[in-house]
């Protein structure tokens, strides 16, 4: 037991929603003192790294709602309730791209935001890719976009690829993958 740890006093549920729930919790403080945390509950989330034989790493663009722009990124997408990391990564990467894999191999967890949530994403690499189409969710637009490492790295620059989970797969894939 750390000598950091908070206790939980009271917790209270203000939002539940189809994605997140938001609870605010008092806590005592490893100095007696309370204070108050808004906590963002989330089911965690998986997300792809497919590179195609041609060198090439599979994106989706698409418009994210919080940030109010487009972006680019590895497919990805929410656990339902009960389903495995892994059928949720197979699930997601037809869903949003059409491409099947021979073959997925788990690379790392983490934590997004653990300072107000408990958010996990867990990455996957995909291998022995098929193409097909894809069958996005109905409220879910995506366009399919094969990108090169030298690509990758200039949308970060331009500030196309934006979010942590992409960036990571981005250095796994330079600094991992092709190193195989």
């Amino acid at each position: 037991m750390s000598k950091f740890n908070e206790k939980t006093v009271k917790s209270d549920v203000i939002f539940e929603g189809k994605v997140i729930t938001l609870q605010v919790d008092e806590v005592e403080l490893p100095n007696g003192k309370l204070a108050k945390r808004e906590i963002v509950r989330h089911p965690g989330a998986v997300a792809v790294i497919a590179i195609t034989p041609e060198n090439r790493m599979i994106m989706v663009r698409q418009f994210r709602k919080p940030l109010e722009k487009t972006i680019l990124e590895i497919p990805a997408g929410k656990l339902e309730k009960g389903e495995e990391p892994l059928v949720c990564a197979e699930r997601e990467l037809i869903e949003e791209t059409g491409y099947r894999a021979e073959e997925m191999k788990f690379v790392s967890s983490f934590y997004t935001s653990p300072g107000f949530a408990n958010e996990i994403i867990h990455i996957y690499e995909a291998s022995g890719l098929e193409s097909g189409d894809a069958q996005p969710d109905q409220d879910e637009f995506v366009d399919l976009v094969e990108v090169t490492l030298e690509q990758a790295f200039e949308y970060i620059q331009s500030g196309d690829i934006i979010d942590a989970k992409t960036i990571f797969a981005i250095y796994y894939w330079e600094n991992t993958l092709l190193k195989r």
